[in-house]
């Protein structure tokens, strides 16, 4: 498996797994059995997604040793604070019923239209992540959808730099002034929905670049990220489609087609917001 190391020296496998709007129970163990079956070894979860019993599940009954796979997980908004957070966390593993996890990120910062202390409040989150990796729970720390702007005054209190920022990142929603930031700061950034929601299948763009290459426009969309230095999280429950997807670290595009790619008008955005979401 392709990996990109972290900023403390962790190597993290540059593929993983998306488990978002699988449903616990056996449909997330089934896909997350088969994604592992098929190559994955990273796996990405979060308390909101309430599939942590059965990811946890499928990686106990999977067969590959624990310190093979590298398992992601993340604290909500509304667990967020330095107390709320040391608890999600242990509520977190006790669902999974893992010893600890590979990742732990805030999921989304503290929006400015919920919270007049948000700078504070993700500063608190933050410190208690600092002591679950500090405590040897976590092997990497990090944060999702925080954006330049949060950033700058998390980098400016913190003991221990993110290692990661996962972003919504997709042809056609690229982020890239955000991305060169977490970049030149140090962070490696993970895009969460790669094909943007289903809308990279209905691009012409991307349907004439998959048949140039031979290959699938999810390909298309995982190869575009991994070149950009940036972790694609696919998610899928067919398992044919689970097997293609990890299957795009084989090619490369050209550069003009990244960058055709890059110059691609805004489309399939979710509509999400970090400053502007009602949570």
């Amino acid at each position: 498996m392709l990996t990109f190391k972290l900023n403390n020296g962790v190597e993290m496998p540059a593929v993983g797994f998306g488990t978002w709007a699988i449903a616990d129970g056996a449909d997330v163990v089934n896909a997350v059995k088969t994604a592992i079956e098929c190559g994955f070894r990273h796996i990405d979860t979060a308390s909101c997604y309430k599939n942590e019993r059965g990811v946890g599940q499928a990686v106990r009954e999977c067969g590959i040793s624990r310190d093979q796979l590298w398992i992601t997980s993340k604290v909500w908004p509304t667990e967020s604070g330095y107390d709320g957070t040391l608890h999600a966390f242990d509520a977190s593993l006790e669902r999974l019923g893992l010893d600890y996890l590979d990742l732990y990120l805030i999921h989304w910062p503290a929006s400015k239209s919920h919270y007049t202390d948000w700078r504070e409040r993700n500063a608190d989150t933050w410190r208690a992540l600092e002591k679950l990796y500090a405590d040897g729970r976590i092997r990497a720390i990090g944060v999702s959808n925080f954006l330049e702007n949060h950033l700058k005054p998390l980098l400016d209190s913190c003991s221990v730099k993110p290692m990661v920022d996962q972003l919504e990142i997709h042809p056609g929603y690229a982020q890239a002034a955000d991305v060169e930031f977490c970049q030149k700061s140090g962070i490696l950034v993970e895009a969460w929905s790669p094909f943007g929601r289903g809308s990279a299948f209905k691009s012409t763009e991307l349907q004439q670049l998959a048949a140039k290459y031979g290959r699938s426009v999810a390909q298309v969309c995982v190869a575009w990220c991994l070149q950009k230095q940036i972790v694609p999280l696919p998610k899928s429950v067919t398992p044919e489609r689970i097997k293609e997807n990890l299957e795009a670290i084989d090619f490369k595009l050209s550069e003009n087609d990244m960058d055709m790619i890059d110059r691609m008008p805004n489309f399939g955005w979710s509509g999400q917001h970090p400053d502007t979401v009602n949570f």
